[in-house]
């Protein structure tokens, strides 16, 4: 099989920069700039909903542009066209025919081609990319959770501009799950990732793994649109999600990642020998926790289906469940089960100790905010939850009026955000917030939303079975 060259990416950066809307159901999008709330938050700018929908009483025939099915180039080289008319399809699709009938637009042999080209790419990314491919006409795009909205990831796209040499994407994960287009948004950024992949980095979420998947929805959702062949995509992206790094460094001075910073992990106590089959407990008391290096991170085994709470291997788990706290100190997450606790000081510390300035996290929407005292709300997509000496800690989420299923009367009506990284240094956020798609198609949850807690908390964990 075939990737694209640079060669070939480098003929089609140009078109993407200058490219206009790729739906045929977009229209132009105007944004206006708003001050900043307080001196110390960066240019905030405000997005209104662009995307057009069709009528839900009369549905539109796919437009005569709209390549259906889908087909995997002959030379198994992708092209922004292609591009295009994926999300294109995925648009239509999403409004016209039932999720029953998606391997009818996209065959699950395409599918097979799509995520055996990107896992390829994925496997062999380091857990921590450098993100320094970068000059003074360069930008980064930070994106936070998406949760299967796929109609306000195909905005945020538009909005944003699409990837390109000089306009770099990093997500932080959290592409499935909840949303009922978790499938199609995360063959979308698939497809990116294959076509320019020194400009997108797709980060794991919590959400990448066979515990979370099987709880809230992705797993049923891939199950249902693809039915006898369902199991063979679910594990197919299943291996793709280990294969997915877990944070960045975007340029010099800026830390990304799903959850957060990490725990130094002492060394293993070597087994004695007779005794290869016994197994070590190793949890470090929360006396001793302590901040870990980037080396570690690097070591730490990605590979697993459910990030382990408990042995050797908890880098992992850190990074994707972690959450700040206004409390000081390094402690275990006992609200969640698994991860870290950490205040401002360790913010601080982490800053310091890696000549840092900035950390962009994500894995808080509107929901989790709410049972944390002294943090701020997601109503803007985004938080500055920790101002110190060294720099801050951002919290930004991607996904507007989330969750789309809601179990209660009064809906968050949250804004989704993302951030743009510019020169000469990287380090200076521009928020851009957005309100949400509406409206938008109707769809059935893929889980008991009235029933499946929203925030993550109070996990079984004696159900997250690690691979070994």
């Amino acid at each position: 099989m075939s990737c694209n060259s640079d060669t070939e990416r480098a003929a089609a950066s140009s078109a993407s920069q200058s490219s206009s809307s790729p739906l045929l159901t977009s229209r132009d999008h105007q944004s206006a700039a708003s001050p900043a709330a307080e001196v110390a938050e960066p240019p905030v700018f405000d997005s209104s909903s662009s995307i057009v929908t069709n009528s839900e009483d009369n549905p539109s025939p796919p437009s005569t542009e709209l390549e259906i099915p889908i087909g995997w180039p002959p030379d198994g080289k992708l092209s922004l066209n292609w591009i295009r008319n994926l999300m294109s399809v995925f648009d239509w699709a999403s409004r016209n025919i039932e999720p029953t009938q998606l391997p009818d637009v996209f065959p699950v042999e395409v599918f097979d081609s799509l995520v055996l080209c990107a896992s390829k790419i994925l496997h062999k990314e380091p857990n921590c990319v450098a993100i320094d491919n970068l000059g003074s006409e360069s930008t980064v795009v930070v994106v936070g959770d998406l949760h299967g909205q796929l109609h306000d990831l195909l905005f945020l796209l538009h909005d944003a501009g699409f990837p390109s040499e000089n306009r770099l994407f990093v997500f932080n994960g959290d592409y499935v799950d909840r949303g009922a287009w978790g499938l199609e948004s995360f063959l979308i950024l698939l497809a990116w990732k294959v076509f320019f992949p020194r400009s997108v980095y797709l980060l794991r979420g919590n959400h990448e793994s066979k515990y979370c998947t099987s709880v809230y929805g992705f797993e049923k959702e891939v199950l249902t649109k693809y039915s006898d062949r369902g199991k063979h995509v679910y594990r197919k992206c299943l291996g793709c999600f280990e294969g997915l790094p877990l944070a960045s460094i975007v340029g010099k001075h800026v830390y990304t990642a799903h959850g957060g910073i990490f725990r130094h992990m002492p060394a293993t106590p070597k087994r004695s020998k007779g005794k290869k089959n016994r197994k070590i407990a190793f949890s470090p008391e929360p006396s001793s926790l302590s901040i870990g290096s980037f080396e570690e991170l690097n070591k730490a085994r990605r590979s697993v289906l459910d990030p382990p709470w408990e042995g050797s291997n908890l880098i992992p788990g850190d990074v994707l469940w972690s959450d700040p706290s206004m409390t000081p100190g390094l402690s275990p997450n006992k609200e969640r089960g698994i991860g870290l606790l950490w205040g401002p000081d360790c913010t601080d510390n982490f800053l310091k100790k890696f000549q840092l300035k900035l950390i962009i996290r994500s894995h808080e929407g509107p929901d989790a905010r709410e049972k944390r005292p002294g943090l701020g709300g997601m109503d803007e997509g985004y938080t500055i939850d920790h101002i110190v000496e060294s720099g801050k800690l951002i919290t930004l989420f991607s996904a507007p009026d989330y969750p789309q299923f809601q179990g209660t009367e009064e809906r968050y009506r949250n804004k989704g955000a993302y951030i743009v990284l510019g020169p000469p240094n990287f380090d200076n956020p521009v928020f851009h917030s957005f309100e949400a798609i509406t409206p938008r198609p109707k769809a059935n949850a893929f889980y008991n939303f009235e029933e499946v807690i929203d925030s993550d908390e109070e996990l079984d964990l004696a159900s997250m079975v690690t691979s070994p």
